[in-house]
């Protein structure tokens, strides 16, 4: 504004000193304010630099309008842009000057414009940021530079792999070198009478390796690991390194108890961060949820059988449709989209050797077959194998399953009837019944329910080619009577009997006897079977060994270890799968024995292990299929002494187990789960009514209800629809609402 005053006025015009003088007045005003509190005498001080301002402000105004209307439009547009819309507020409007004058804007003659041609300024410009480039990675270069010369950091060339010779090891060629190890230093040990003298405690001798860090491309080089026998002192030492603090809550940090030392007894480390006791489906899904959140975790899994973990549906499933006579041994199986699997969950190169598992940087899962756990010293993280050794461990977790159940009178029959008799559970039970099915001209299914129903069918099937004759006897009036309700089961059981079994519901066995390498089955009626063979599928019960020698709760109505929603049974030890009995927000207390919540409890377990602290609130499904047509998806509690309400509709080809594996390629259900969805067309449904005598139950809904609010739900020959079910359960929606409920499973899809 001032330059534009001197451009428009002569040079002792007193105009010229109107910004000075109004830049002056307002920037006391404004101080005054900021230092002066907010009192009487201030606001005072206030009010007389008001009248100042306005005296002076009236006066310019005079002066103003004896210039031009260009001068004037100039300097109304300066006092605006230099007090803004403020000025008409502090000084009001009772003077005249508070309208805000018309501004003029500015012309092209006025703006500003650089010194010469618009491609010199780019090419300035552009000259100035090449300079700042330049600099930059000049000094980038130097620092890289005088790093290198001072050592603050090295360049890593990579290993010379033409020239680098690498031998890979197996396990037996471990083995045999640490047994020829072994017996060399147990000569060393009795020539060197210093390690005998450094004794202090009276303890069982045990073994120990010891194995030193070494890079794999001197692998060779390095001697093997050495094998002593050492004295009673060495126990406690190595205990003592391998301790775990007793505070310690997150996952085991390996980079900080990982020693250049580590302790074996025997085969087995001295000390493992997390042990998991059990090698089933419960404790794959730990192991996997572990090594998820702790890469560097060093696992050891100990189970009583001979196998690695692997899935059971199968062994009472699609196992039994497989046409290769060598199933037993590779224990591969076709889906029924015809896609071969694997029974085990890895191959066995993902595991490796508990020798291996201690000396390995990145950690690692180790299984340990053919022994089991027989105490836990809860305080002092310490577990006791069958033969005596010891583990210590930050983490536990206790996956033990379940132990099949027998009868009365089967269980304490002659050892002659028990050799005829399989308790049906794994794979060396598969294995020993697929054999004798070959062999024999009859066998019986006791049991009525999934495992036994699913059996029945199964062999029904191999009996319609090869002759066998299949009998199954159950005291319910229906297979699967506990669980469907009673028109349903009875429905199902025509559905077996047209798989070549027969029946016999009503009845249970009372004794059994031999008689000519047969066994004699006295049934509750007074009926006599002839059988070669016996299969007992009654149901499981927990394997709970562990708790009087550990002090662990049994649930004594559900049975199996009780646990917090955490799955936590005490501090430090989990609990997951079919031994664990936890509390369901929804439904109470519940113990589970099905894959899907094997599955989800251990991986849960195995993310708590590691510090997620995650409740468990997983609604589990389970399924059964009785052959590649007629099959079952059900969650909640399914109790046939529940009221039920159902809707039924005509099936389709569609609509089999052997479809829906064809449709995702997947035969475990619960996987096939993460394929559906929650949308829903909302079709028109059948309206729920009463059973009617012959009537199809081809597929439908049964919805279970306790107190008018439903508990559980069976989808019958509908698959992929468990989430809609969850939300259902979740939602307790009331018996007064399941004819829509029903319309969301689309059963005239």
């Amino acid at each position: 504004m001032h330059l534009r005053l001197q451009q428009l006025l002569p040079e002792q015009s007193p105009l010229l000193q109107l910004p000075t003088l109004l830049d002056q007045t307002l920037q006391q005003q404004l101080l005054k304010q900021q230092r002066q509190p907010l009192s009487s005498s201030s606001l005072g001080h206030f009010w007389g630099t008001r009248k100042l301002a306005e005296k002076k402000m009236y006066r310019c105004r005079q002066v103003v309008s004896q210039c031009s209307s260009t001068i004037k439009s100039n300097l109304g547009h300066g006092r605006q842009r230099y007090a803004g819309e403020s000025t008409t507020k502090r000084f009001g409007s009772d003077h005249g000057y508070s309208k805000t004058p018309a501004i003029k804007p500015p012309t092209l003659n006025e703006m500003p414009t650089p010194k010469g041609s618009w491609a010199t300024e780019h090419s300035r410009q552009q000259s100035k940021y090449n300079m700042h480039l330049a600099a930059g990675l000049g000094f980038t270069a130097f620092t890289l530079f005088v790093g290198y010369q001072s050592g603050s950091f090295y360049l890593n060339y990579g290993p010379d792999v033409k020239n680098t010779k690498v031998s890979v090891l197996s396990h037996e060629q471990v083995r045999e070198r640490a047994a020829a190890a072994a017996a060399s230093a147990v000569v060393a040990e009795e020539s060197d009478p210093e390690v005998l003298a450094a004794g202090v405690e009276e303890t069982a001798p045990v073994e120990a390796v010891v194995v030193e860090d070494a890079s794999p491309e001197a692998a060779e080089e390095v001697a093997p690991p050495v094998v002593e026998e050492v004295t009673p002192v060495a126990v406690p030492d190595a205990e003592a390194v391998a301790e775990p603090s007793r505070d310690q809550t997150g996952p085991s940090d390996q980079s900080e108890v990982a020693p250049s030392v580590v302790a074996i007894v025997g085969d087995l480390p001295v000390h493992i961060p997390y042990l998991l006791i059990g090698a089933g489906t419960s404790s794959f899904a730990a192991f996997r949820a572990i090594k998820s959140r702790d890469p560097k975790a060093k696992v050891l899994v100990i189970g009583e059988e001979n196998h690695l973990p692997y899935m059971r549906p199968p062994l009472s499933k699609e196992l039994w449709f497989s046409d290769d006579p060598e199933v037993s041994n590779k224990l591969k199986f076709k889906q029924w989209n015809g896609k071969e699997r694997s029974l085990f969950f890895e191959q066995d190169e993902f595991y490796c050797s508990p020798v291996e598992l201690v000396a390995k940087e990145n950690g690692g899962v180790s299984v340990v077959r053919g022994h089991r756990v027989v105490k836990l010293d809860i305080v002092g993280r310490k577990a006791e194998l069958d033969d005596g050794r010891t583990i210590t461990y930050d983490k536990c977790l206790i996956a033990t399953g379940g132990k099949p159940k027998s009868l009365p009178s089967l269980s304490s029959a002659p050892a002659n009837v028990q050799d005829h008799v399989t308790l049906f559970r794994n794979i060396d039970d598969f294995r020993r019944l697929e054999s004798i099915s070959r062999q024999v001209k009859s066998i019986t299914i006791i049991g009525g329910g999934f495992l036994g129903s699913e059996l029945a069918c199964a062999l029904g099937r191999r009996a319609k080619t090869s002759g066998l004759e299949v009998l199954q006897v159950f005291p319910e009036d229906g297979n699967m009577g506990k669980v469907l309700p009673k028109y349903l089961s009875q429905w199902t059981t025509e559905k077996v009997k047209g798989e070549g079994v027969q029946v016999l519901p009503g009845t249970h066995v009372e004794g059994a006897t031999m008689d000519d390498d047969k066994v004699v089955l006295t049934l509750q009626d007074g009926q006599k079977i002839k059988t070669d063979h016996v299969v007992v599928a009654v149901g499981l019960d927990a394997n709970t060994d562990l708790a009087v020698a550990s002090g662990l709760e049994i649930d004594p109505t559900f049975g199996g270890y009780r646990v917090n929603a955490e799955l936590e049974a005490r501090s430090n030890v989990w609990v997951a799968g079919d031994a664990a009995c936890f509390y369901d927000i929804k439904l109470g207390r519940r113990r589970v024995e099905h894959h899907d919540h094997a599955v989800v409890s251990g991986r849960l377990a195995g993310e708590n292990m590691t510090g997620a602290g995650k409740p468990y609130w997983h609604q589990s499904m389970f399924w059964s299929d009785l052959g590649p047509h007629v099959g079952y998806e059900a969650i909640g509690i399914v109790d046939s002494s529940l009221e039920t309400m159902a809707v039924f509709a005509k099936s389709t080809a569609a609509d089999t187990p052997k479809a829906v594996v064809e449709a995702t390629g997947e035969g475990v259900r619960s996987e096939t789960e993460n394929a559906a969805t929650e949308q829903s067309s909302m079709k028109e449904s059948n309206k729920l009514h009463a059973p009617v005598q012959g009537e199809h139950y081809g597929k439908g809904i049964v919805f279970y209800t306790r107190s008018d609010i439903v508990v559980g739900m069976v989808l019958w020959n509908v698959f992929n629809k468990i989430p809609v079910a969850r939300r259902i359960l979740k939602e307790g929606l009331t018996t007064d609402k399941l004819a829509e409920a029903a319309k969301l499973f689309d059963l005239h899809e």
